[in-house]
């Protein structure tokens, strides 16, 4: 099988609210939609998967095995869920966030990697300068000079 070369500068982010699944399975094959990540996360990595599994390893301090992470890529195998913990690790073994973000959205979240949390407290900063801004307006037509001194 070829290998898929791997996003150099990832997906564009999505700047749609996410919404929370609702409703009666609304997240039902949820491990299928991970299986699939996880075979497409290392399909596109370069390396092979015993050196991702030994760098999982590091960050989990527990085994990971290649054979782990073959069961794991595989929907067939519906008997090897992937841990929370492990899909995590080779998350941030791989730099793969941009896979782990339609998942995230699928429960209203969205994922922000590193210092893109600056530019989101950039836009929070933006958005309580406008409030204050329309405050400062509100009260500036009623507002009396201060008393001053010697005038």
């Amino acid at each position: 099988m070829v290998k898929a070369k791997a996003h150099p500068d990832q997906l564009g982010f999505a700047f749609e609210a996410p919404l929370p699944a609702q409703g009666e399975a609304a997240l039902a094959g949820m491990e299928q939609r991970v299986c699939r990540m996880v075979g497409s996360i290392l399909a596109s990595d370069g390396r092979a998967r015993e050196v991702i599994a030994a760098q999982m390893s590091v960050l989990l301090g527990e085994e990971v095995s290649r054979a782990m992470l073959d069961a794991y890529s595989s929907p067939a195998r519906l008997e090897h869920k992937v841990p929370f913990s492990r899909l995590m690790a080779l998350v941030a073994v791989t730099g793969r966030h941009d896979l782990l973000d339609p998942l995230m959205r699928e429960i209203g979240a969205a994922l922000l990697v590193g210092e893109e949390v600056h530019t989101a407290r950039l836009g929070h900063i933006d958005r309580q300068i406008a409030q204050l801004q329309a405050e400062k307006k509100r009260i500036a037509g009623s507002a009396p000079l201060i008393r001053s001194g010697g005038m």
